[in-house]
């Protein structure tokens, strides 16, 4: 099987799901590769240019889907006691260029011994989890595009 198109999570009908890959975060920035889907059939993604998969993201396939799940890895989950306090670790976690998923009340980075040292080091709680990891594309990713109408 060929995969050539991505269709963002949402916009396909699940009913065309024939199948599922499941790939962690490091491997869901791809342009060509070849994956295993959970019933062992391998699918070619071959796109013109690298894309971020997210979960729930579908690879097009000869008229159904093939659906991207994010594989469990070990993460750490972070809260704090109010919105301010989580906010001003989240800066913390972007000032160091880390894919940040942000989840509303709390926040998941990758397990990281030092970085739990300083989120606590600024009053964060921190839980080790193991959980799908879908962090933020980042403003320069592309494929999410702001328009202004600046017509009067």
């Amino acid at each position: 099987m060929r995969a050539s198109a991505v269709l963002p999570a949402g916009t396909w009908d699940a009913a065309a799901e024939i199948d599922r890959v499941l790939i962690d975060f490091d491997r869901r920035h791809r342009r060509r590769m070849l994956l295993r889907t959970e019933q062992g059939r391998e699918v070619l993604l071959d796109l013109p240019q690298a894309v971020r998969l997210r979960d729930g993201d579908g690879l097009a396939v000869d008229g159904s889907v093939v659906r991207v799940c994010a594989q469990p890895e070990p993460l750490l989950e972070i809260h704090a006691h109010d919105a301010d306090e989580l906010v001003r670790i989240a800066w913390h976690l972007g000032n160091r260029h880390l894919p940040v998923q942000l989840l509303g009340d709390r926040v998941r980075i990758r397990a990281d011994h030092v970085i739990r040292e300083m989120v606590e080091g600024l009053g964060g709680h921190v839980d080790a989890i193991e959980a799908p990891f879908d962090p933020e594309p980042g403003a320069y990713a592309g494929g999410h595009h702001h328009h202004h109408d600046h017509d009067e």
